[in-house]
């Protein structure tokens, strides 16, 4: 497994590298001009002309890539144009609230999203399968911003029971975590009970309650864990999704994240501040991806790597 762990790990430096030649060309092509904007409106064309200089960003594109890629290998992710401080220093801040909140929504919608898979899976095509696979396609097909406004309309405006904003304590945490996780909680459900009723009607499950085996020990000792492989690889996309598609939930809750810290930057055309967290998401899902990939040894130990 480690061997195999060295191979995809070098592996990820082709993808890295073709993700920040993507990355690079896109943010070049958003239109407006970051000189402009860092200058300010009422500067000059000789001054926008002198702030350009300095962003480099009236050398050739070629050049301004190697030596933005060259900065990159040492570390070094540069400065942003509007706080004018260290891009690491910006994403630092703004990681963990975007980590917690990530972790808060991926671990109660794996909990209910496969609690209500296998009981619809257990009770398939009767009325607990039914009002299961309801609630998964209404979380499904409620937009996430239109959710948190709601939330927000119900649970904070008319019954002042929890904030709307901030991230100060775990209250705060309760609404925007209900409003990223609710379609990841319908996803989960929708794919646990497709991966249980496959595993339900496999022979070894009718054999195991043929032996007289309790119902519970039958669905949490053979079916669970035959059915994990496709379930773990759900919940690590899931997860990647998460940490990237945060963006909308942070914008209706104005929280402190890498999410609403891209949304600005994209507004205020930091090229250093977009790279590195689109370069950032991108890593995220390839190594989420590939832990995925060395569960499923512990999961299954039958499974042997190359």
């Amino acid at each position: 497994m480690f061997h195999y762990f060295l191979k995809r790990l070098f592996g990820l430096i082709p993808t890295l590298l073709i993700v920040a030649v993507l990355v690079f060309l896109f943010v070049h092509m958003l239109p407006g001009d970051p000189a402009r904007m860092a200058a300010g409106q009422d500067a000059d064309e000789q001054t926008v002309a002198l702030v350009r200089s300095a962003l480099g960003l009236d050398k050739p594109l070629p050049e301004q890539f190697i030596h933005y890629f060259g900065r990159m290998l040492h570390g070094d992710l540069g400065t942003s144009i509007v706080s004018h401080r260290p891009v690491a220093e910006e994403i630092g801040e703004r990681f963990m609230p975007t980590f917690l909140l990530t972790v808060t929504s991926m671990v109660w919608s794996v909990i209910f999203g496969m609690g209500i898979g296998i009981v619809s899976a257990v009770w398939r095509n009767r009325w607990p399968d039914r009002l299961g696979m309801t609630l998964a396609v209404s979380g499904i097909s409620f937009p996430a911003f239109a959710l948190g406004m709601m939330l927000m309309q119900v649970f904070s405006v008319e019954l002042g029971w929890l904030p709307t904003v901030g991230a100060d304590s775990w209250r705060h945490y309760i609404l925007p975590s209900i409003t990223l996780g609710a379609a990841v909680a319908s996803i989960m459900a929708r794919f646990t009970r497709a991966a249980f009723v496959d595993v339900i009607q496999e022979d070894y499950v009718r054999t195991a309650r043929a032996k007289g085996l309790n119902e519970r020990i039958v669905i949490a000792k053979h079916c669970l864990r035959n059915a994990a492989i496709p379930i773990v690889t759900m919940m690590g996309l899931q997860f990647g999704f998460l940490l990237g598609g945060s963006i909308v939930v942070e914008a209706v809750f104005n929280w402190p994240g890498v999410g609403r810290l891209l949304v600005d930057a994209v507004t205020s055309r930091d090229y250093p501040v977009i790279q590195a967290l689109v370069l950032m998401f991108s890593l995220e899902f390839i190594l989420i991806n590939l832990l995925v990939d060395l569960l499923y040894g512990i999961i299954n130990p039958t499974i042997r790597y190359s």
